[in-house]
């Protein structure tokens, strides 16, 4: 006979084509909405941890992760020690400042931000027209997103004039701020929220504008993974003792704490589909055991120890739990990897013809699968206690 015993009669009874129609109808239905809960949850959670890392990539790889002022105060030794860092993927000098872009069609406040040439960047793997080299082996060239071009209507070759409020000259007319006329020698597109307020000059044009030597510049830590902040600044303390700095929490944070409460909003909503599934293993286990009390007499008469009777509804309510646990996650891996397909196909589209962007957690997927697990095997605990309370003598008494 199929050992142990306990899980042959509870698969046995899960397994049962004959029975009592509601109850083969609501373990179906727990089924089903254990099923649909975690396809949803997985679904969901694929697409807002892809959503989070394109406003990663597009966003936190073009600003420092962290800027570290006053480079003079940094030595050459703590430098290299920054470089060779684990968790550090670059470091570089850096420039920012405060400006207002004016042509004949609008002005806008925007961060200019210098970027000195022979150090990586990811600038240029966004480049849509023009070229980078053009920003470096020119003087006073400027990169512009496609946002602010069109809101200033220049193009390639065209000029804009750059004005820094912060820095000023004297004049006949008294003191007036530092501007510049700079040419357009690139256009680029991260499609995020940077293009409303980031434009790049060269590092060297931008440290003449603000009267600043050779010498002087702040320095970009860039991370290989920007969320690692917290980790990096514990490993690092003592190479950023003494100086000052800033990381991309302080521009940023603001919006990927946004992100991160929605999704977990999102989660908690879709995982009560998951808890309503359970209570429906908890109703039809419950019936099941008042149906099944005469079964379960005969079983103790035969020697199944309350131990035992209690392993049977565990295994039939574990069944329901299991089975619409591997279907929700299949499901939820497949409908994921092709929810772009899948909008398309029902007529769902897009503005501008936008797609989802997915990424998988493998950690999310186990927890989420051991999570529905758990509570399924939660849910079969207070049936399961009650079919193994069932005296054999009063329920066989008028048999």
């Amino acid at each position: 006979m199929f050992q142990p015993v306990s899980l042959f009669v509870g698969l046995r009874y899960s397994r049962a084509s004959k029975g009592n129609a509601f109850i083969s109808f609501i373990s179906f239905f727990s089924i089903a909405g254990i099923a649909l809960g975690l396809m949803s949850l997985i679904t969901v959670s694929s697409v807002m941890n892809g959503f989070e890392q394109s406003l990663k990539s597009a966003i936190l790889d073009l600003i420092p992760h962290v800027q570290i002022k006053q480079s003079e105060q940094l030595d050459k030794q703590r430098m290299t020690a920054l470089e060779q860092h684990p968790l550090v993927k670059r470091v570089t000098p850096y420039l920012v400042s405060e400006v207002i872009l004016q042509t004949n069609q609008d002005l806008v406040g925007v961060k200019l931000q210098g970027q000195f040439a022979g150090y990586s960047n990811t600038l240029d793997t966004q480049i849509e027209s023009g070229s980078l080299a053009t920003l470096h082996n020119n003087k006073y060239q400027l990169a512009l997103s496609r946002y602010l071009a069109n809101k200033l209507d220049v193009g390639i070759g065209q000029q804009v004039r750059v004005i820094l409020p912060e820095y000023s000259t004297y004049s006949p007319l008294g003191r007036t701020p530092t501007q510049r006329l700079f040419t357009v020698a690139a256009i680029y597109n991260a499609q995020s929220e940077a293009d409303t307020y980031l434009a790049f000059a060269d590092g060297k044009s931008l440290q003449r504008l603000m009267r600043k030597s050779a010498e002087q510049f702040d320095v970009s830590v860039h991370l290989h993974d920007a969320f690692e902040l917290q980790a990096f600044y514990q490993e690092a303390s003592p190479l950023l003792s003494g100086l000052q700095y800033q990381d991309w929490q302080t521009q940023q944070g603001t919006l990927f704490s946004a992100v991160a409460m929605e999704k977990r909003v999102m989660s908690l909503l879709l995982g009560l589909i998951v808890i309503v599934a359970i209570f429906n293993i908890v109703s039809a286990l419950s019936m099941m055991v008042s149906e099944k009390q005469g079964e379960v007499a005969i079983l103790q008469t035969l020697g199944f120890t309350p131990n035992m009777i209690a392993k049977v509804f565990m295994a039939q309510g574990m069944y329901n739990g299991v089975i619409g646990t591997i279907i929700g996650l299949f499901g939820g891996l497949l409908l994921s990897s092709n929810i772009n397909e899948s909008l398309h196909f029902i007529g769902l589209n897009l503005l501008g013809g936008a797609e989802l962007p997915v990424k998988f957690e493998w950690r999310d997927l186990v927890i989420l699968t051991m999570a529905s697990v758990s509570l399924s095997f939660v849910a079969t605990l207070y049936p399961a206690k009650r079919a193994s309370n069932v005296l054999p003598a009063e329920v066989l008494r008028y048999e």
